[in-house]
This record gives structure tokens, C-alpha cells and sequence, in this order.
């Protein structure tokens, strides 16, 4: 029997005619063959729809001569470039599938990530396996190698992006949808069919590989401003016209805290969707932004790389309901369970479950699925429903620090260290004593706020005290997060606990 209940009304389906997305990036280039598909808002390169064909086309022929055939996955570990937009449309015209990873993932994972992938190329950083076949970032094909069409070739998934690694070792999360699709499919309300939209984070990085491709595949020109100076955020959308961006908590922090928002005015007036998502963000920020840009233009989705399911929320209806996520949309289906399993109570804290019809959209290489017979699945976050179904996304549940038996939560804690006008970004985490007894310790970034970092340190201290005694608190000025807003739990001070390692 179902144990759970919030459905979204209609999923939209219906009569589909795909193509492969090699013979997608083809139409584009037939169709409007000197339209800029990509600008590199760094370096000002730009490349067309028959440019982005052709050398796709030549590399594909240079990764089939190197052993690349359907269904091999290909490692892609190339910072967000034009060249990273290149090397995939080539894996994809191989009917092979692209597995994006961290440039600079540290040696041990890089292997273990290695060893379950176990991918026919590896483009970009070199493999760490060095009988695994390499092709160099900026590498160029003989000119020899023929530009023109290739054979139409897909594979039966069209990605396989590497976890952040928030439950220990990064893995490979495999799509189980086929690298093909329908032009004419309607399109998620946060992801409008045409934009002009800028790549704020790592293309390697899940969501910014799906959102950024799929759009490559309908009629999306890209712009790509990774790494990003939020400083610069509002010149850059002018100059481009940018419609569509996806920003990280941390990026938002930034831009609202900073002078260029104060300044942007009509700098912003081009766009129509700013979506967000991957962490809480704290209200504060969220109301600053919904400010910034008006409440019709903020979207806010939870999910995962898994796609096991979907909330979303706009501006508008997050002021009626300030810290949801939203409802379910599609076919997602969503219910909070208890420890043993049970519905929770309207308000009550467990953990999220979601599905989708069909089958699972996603298979683990080098991970166990939570997947149940019923098709319910979690991405191990708890959070709670209230009575209108609107979902409140608390913390990871390995992230829960228990103390004198009573359960915080870190994700809440970082709020209130942020709301500190010198503080850049926070990380609480739980750690314990000799004896066993927790402490709550933090890591806090202030960038170059000119303020002490003792008075820094005797505020966070004073807040994390509150709640529970304190260990190490460490004031720095770099970020704390990655570029794709994650951070490296298992590399902070007196790190312990199986809830401590990897990325959030």
C-alpha cells in the first residue's frame, strides 16, 4: 500500500517523434547556420550552429578512431569552455554518452570514479589509469579529419554526470533516458524553449550540464561566464541580453550584498527567469533577490541529479510561502516518512521521498539506489509537507548533528551566521569529543570585509553556543564552496562521522 499522496495535476505527456541530438545540433546548423550558439564572455569566442556541426563532427571522428562506440562513456574533465560544449556534441555523435567530471578531483576519487565508469576516453585532465585512452584539453584533429555529416548514432543514455559526492565517494549517477529527443516536447516552466542563457557554474557540474545541453538541443544560445564575478553580473546579462541564468545560494549571497545590485537598475531588465537550487538559500537573500529582479522572474526547483522527482516554486507564490521549494511538478509524485517507514504528520520532520511514473530515471555506477519496489525514492534530504503540500526542505539528514539529544541543523545554523554583514559564506558541522559529547564547529568565509576575523569568530561562536558546545571555528577569506557551490566536508578541522564526508 502507498504510504504517500501529493500528485501534481497532469504530466504532460504525449505523442513524442525524437531525434538524436547529433541530428538536433545538425537541424540547427542547416536551419540558421551563422546564428552564435556559444559566446565565451571571457576569452570573446564565438561559435555558430554550422561551426558547433562541423567540428563536432571532425572530433567524433577523431574519438571513433580512438575505440569510442555506443553506449562507451566518455570522461569529460575540461572547465566550462566552448571547447566543453564541442567535445559533447562529438561524444554524442560517437552514439556514445558524456560523463562530465571535476577537472581537479583529488587522485583518490578521480580512480575510484575511474574504476566504475570505466570510460572508452577520457578528454581533458588526464586519467590517472594510463591505459585508458586520452585526448588533451585544447587538442586540435588533423586537418585531414573530414568536417562533414556523420552517421546518426545515439546512445541509450544521454548522460552520465558524476554525483557531488554528498554521501561519501563521488559516483556516477547514468541516465536511463536515451540520447535522443522530441523538438516539440513542451518544455518545464523553469526552462523556456528559447533564451539567451548564461552558464554561471561548471559545465561538469550536474545541473549546469543538463540545463545548459538540453538547451543546446532546442534554441538556447549560451554564454558562458564561468568563473563568475558577481560584480560583474549585472554588465554581463546588458551586454548579452541574457533571458535565462541559474545561480548557486552563494552566487546570490554575492550579488545581493554587493554594490552592483545597488546599481544595476535596467542592467536586469532582459531577463525572465532566474532559477536557483542545490542548498537552501537563506530567506533573507531570497526576499533581497525577489526584490532585485520581481517575484515572477525567481524560480526556485528541488531535485537531484537522479531525477527521481521535482518541486518548484516561483517568486510569487514563495512570499505566500517563505522557505518552501514548492509543490511537485510533472508526474512527481512526494511523501515524508519517519524512521520506520511511516507517513509523517503534516509538519512533521522526516525524510523526502519522491517518484515518478515509468521506471527509474537514473542507474548508479559505484552506489546502491534507496529505490524501494514501489518506485519511491530519496536523495537522502528531510524536510516536511504543510497542509497545502508545500515542501520545506531542511537539511541533509547525515548532516543532523544530535546533541544532549536534541537534533539541529546545520543548514539553519549557517543562516544566522550569514546574516553577519561581513560573512561571505558559513559551514556548520558536527563533530565529538574524545568522550564522545558533539560540538558544533564551522568554518566561515569573509572574503575581504575589513573586520577582524576574532570578532568574526567570537559571533559565530556566540550563535553555534546557543545550541550546543563549540569546537574548532576557522575564519578565512577564501570561499568555502567549490564553483558549483559544494564543499569538501571530509577536509574540514576534526571532521568524524559517517554524515561528514564528501560534498553539500
Amino acid at each position: 500500500m502507498d504510504r504517500c499522496a501529493w500528485r501534481s495535476v497532469g504530466d504532460g505527456r504525449h505523442r513524442v517523434t525524437e531525434k538524436s541530438i547529433g541530428r538536433l545540433i545538425a537541424d540547427r546548423a542547416a536551419d540558421h547556420p551563422d546564428r552564435v550558439l556559444i559566446t565565451d564572455h571571457h576569452t570573446g569566442e564565438r561559435v555558430t550552429a554550422s561551426e558547433l556541426d562541423r567540428r563536432s563532427n571532425r572530433l567524433s571522428r577523431v574519438f571513433a578512431g580512438l575505440g569510442v562506440g555506443t553506449d562507451d562513456l566518455v570522461t569529460v574533465a575540461l572547465p566550462t569552455s566552448v571547447e566543453f560544449v564541442v567535445t559533447c556534441a562529438a561524444i554524442w555523435k560517437c552514439g556514445a554518452t558524456p560523463q562530465p567530471l571535476a577537472p581537479d578531483l583529488r587522485t583518490a576519487e578521480r580512480s575510484a570514479v575511474e574504476a566504475v565508469a570505466r570510460p572508452a576516453l577520457v578528454v581533458g585532465a588526464p586519467p590517472v589509469d594510463d591505459t585508458v585512452p586520452w585526448w588533451p584539453a585544447g587538442a586540435v584533429p588533423p586537418s585531414s579529419v573530414l568536417d562533414g555529416p556523420v552517421e546518426d548514432r545515439w546512445a541509450a543514455s544521454w548522460k552520465a554526470p558524476t554525483s557531488s559526492g554528498s554521501t561519501g565517494t563521488p559516483k556516477v549517477v547514468q541516465a536511463t533516458a536515451p540520447a535522443r529527443f522530441d523538438p516539440d516536447a513542451a518544455t518545464p516552466a523553469f526552462l523556456p524553449r528559447s533564451a539567451v542563457a548564461l552558464v554561471t557554474g561548471p559545465m561538469w557540474h550536474s545541473a549546469t550540464f543538463t540545463y545548459a545541453l538540453r538547451g543546446v538541443m532546442t534554441d538556447h544560445s549560451l554564454v558562458l561566464a564561468d568563473p563568475l564575478d558577481v560584480a560583474t553580473l549585472p554588465a554581463i546579462v546588458a551586454e548579452h541580453r541574457v533571458t535565462w541564468m541559474m545561480l548557486t545560494p552563494s552566487q546570490i549571497h554575492r550579488l545581493v550584498r554587493s554594490d552592483a545590485a545597488r546599481r544595476s537598475g535596467a542592467d536586469l531588465d532582459s531577463l525572465e527567469t532566474v532559477l536557483h537550487l542545490g542548498a537552501p538559500c537563506p530567506e533573507a537573500d531570497k526576499r533581497a533577490l525577489i526584490d532585485l529582479v520581481g517575484p515572477q522572474r525567481v524560480v526556485e526547483i528541488y531535485a537531484g541529479s537522479e531525477s527521481n522527482g521535482i518541486t518548484m516554486i516561483d517568486g510569487v507564490d514563495w512570499l505566500r510561502h517563505p522557505g518552501s521549494v514548492g509543490r511537485p511538478l510533472g508526474d512527481t509524485e512526494l511523501c515524508i516518512r519517519r524512521d520506520d517507514g511511516s507517513r509523517a504528520d503534516t509538519g512533521e520532520i522526516g525524510e523526502i521521498w519522491m517518484r515518478r511514473s515509468g521506471g527509474s530515471r537514473y542507474r548508479y555506477l559505484g552506489a546502491d539506489s534507496h529505490r524501494d519496489e514501489q518506485g519511491w525514492d530519496t536523495l537522502g534530504d528531510i524536510g516536511a509537507l504543510d497542509e497545502g503540500g508545500w515542501l520545506r526542505v531542511v537539511d541533509r539528514r547525515t548532516h543532523v548533528v544530535t546533541c544532549a539529544g536534541t537534533d539541529l541543523y546545520p543548514a539553519r545554523l549557517e543562516q544566522g551566521i550569514v546574516g553577519h554583514p561581513a560573512v561571505r559564506e558559513a559551514v556548520v558541522y558536527g563533530s565529538r569529543t574524545a568522550d564522545g559529547e558533539s560540538r558544533l564547529c564551522a568554518v566561515v568565509d569573509i572574503g575581504d570585509a575589513q573586520v577582524g576575523r576574532h570578532s568574526i569568530e567570537t559571533f559565530t561562536r556566540a550563535q553555534l553556543a546557543a545550541h550546543c558546545a563549540t569546537g574548532p571555528i576557522t575564519v578565512r577569506r577564501v570561499p568555502v564552496r567549490n564553483a558549483a557551490g559544494k564543499v569538501r566536508r571530509s577536509s574540514l578541522p576534526e571532521t568524524v562521522g559517517a554524515g561528514a564526508i564528501g560534498e553539500t
